[in-house]
């Protein structure tokens, strides 16, 4: 059934087709239509995990950029998955980049997104998260604003988790997108030492507000020289941080050159993506030694390559691009096998 959905969707734009896609899913989250669905595609309950001190149902995730403004978190919800990240969100909404923004790599079942954090805004999304039906845990990814200067970045991470932070299951601060200028260098020296310090003071503060703990996880880049990894991990585990999603989209083209759309600009996810994911997991285990959790994500798209991602270290996995070539026969597969 979902390929020749996929025949249909692929004859639109890639974004186009995102969209409809997301209101298919809006809709399909009315209870009514939710138990329909969950009939239709038969979602297994898989084993729940505790990591970063939250319980989840079953260690498969949604990756953020799917849903901006959490606008379908209970339609994804019922596909299967354990936990659904919504975001990327800024303190303010902005339209992202200029069209065309979306492109498939259908070959290399890859795609490419110059998209620049397009979204409503911190205030719509948390409407739709409270609104929001969903038992499986739900994560908040928040960024900053294109005009905020780099130097004001923090001030846009503090706002977007004080306005989180009471509705989420968790929360990821996204320092890693190659499509916001310059926000990549958030990751490195005394940006990223003060951004941290920043967040982990605020996350004190909240706590003791709500009287409850929300963990923090911080989103990488593939794209990391190997002094850049171990430094990241260093910092990480000196402020202390819950959790790290690796990785976000690359700017590598290694695997794609020559098919088309491969030139354009942007951020390359799916499956070329896979290998270059893995190992920045391996790695990084390698440093963190078991002191905080890592979220495994890039290139999912089956059984072997989820086990392979867990083998390196990962604890949870998310999916996004495989979820779109593959269809939500995906998530049934990876929540029944992965433990």
């Amino acid at each position: 059934m979902y390929n020749l959905f996929r025949q249909c969707i692929f004859q639109m734009d890639a974004e186009t087709a995102h969209n409809f896609t997301l209101q298919c899913l809006k809709f399909a989250g009315h209870p009514l239509l939710q138990t329909l669905l969950k009939s239709v595609i038969g979602t297994p309950k898989g084993l729940a995990k505790t990591v970063m001190g939250v319980r989840f149902p079953n260690p498969i995730g949604l990756a953020a950029g799917a849903d901006k403004n959490g606008d379908a978190i209970d339609g994804f919800g019922a596909l299967g998955f354990g936990f659904v990240e919504v975001g990327t969100v800024t303190p303010l909404a902005q339209d992202g980049n200029a069209k065309p923004r979306q492109f498939r790599l259908i070959e290399a079942e890859g795609i490419i997104n110059r998209n620049g954090f397009n979204n409503n805004g911190i205030d719509y999304l948390i409407e739709n998260v409270k609104k929001a039906r969903y038992r499986g845990v739900i994560g908040i990814n928040i960024g900053k604003n294109k005009q905020t200067p780099l130097e004001h970045g923090k001030d846009d991470y503090i706002f977007c988790l004080n306005k989180a932070y009471n509705y989420a299951g968790y929360i990821t601060v996204n320092i890693s997108s190659p499509n916001t200028p310059d926000l990549r260098q958030l990751q490195y020296g005394d940006y990223f030492d003060d951004l941290l310090q920043s967040i982990k003071l605020r996350q004190a503060i909240l706590a003791d507000q709500y009287n409850k703990y929300v963990p923090i996880a911080v989103k990488i880049a593939p794209d990391l020289s190997e002094a850049e990894l171990v430094q990241i991990a260093d910092t990480l585990v000196r402020h202390k941080m819950d959790g790290v999603i690796a990785t976000n989209t690359t700017i590598s083209r290694d695997n794609v050159t020559g098919l088309k759309n491969a030139e354009e600009q942007g951020g390359l996810s799916g499956k070329p993506l896979q290998q270059k994911s893995t190992a920045i997991i391996k790695r990084l285990n390698e440093e963190l030694k078991g002191q905080i959790p890592i979220i495994g994500s890039g290139g999912i798209d089956g059984v072997q390559n989820a086990q392979e991602k867990i083998a390196a270290g990962a604890q949870l996995l998310q999916v996004y691009s495989g979820l779109i070539y593959h269809g939500p026969k995906l998530v049934k597969e990876l929540v029944k096998t992965i433990k």
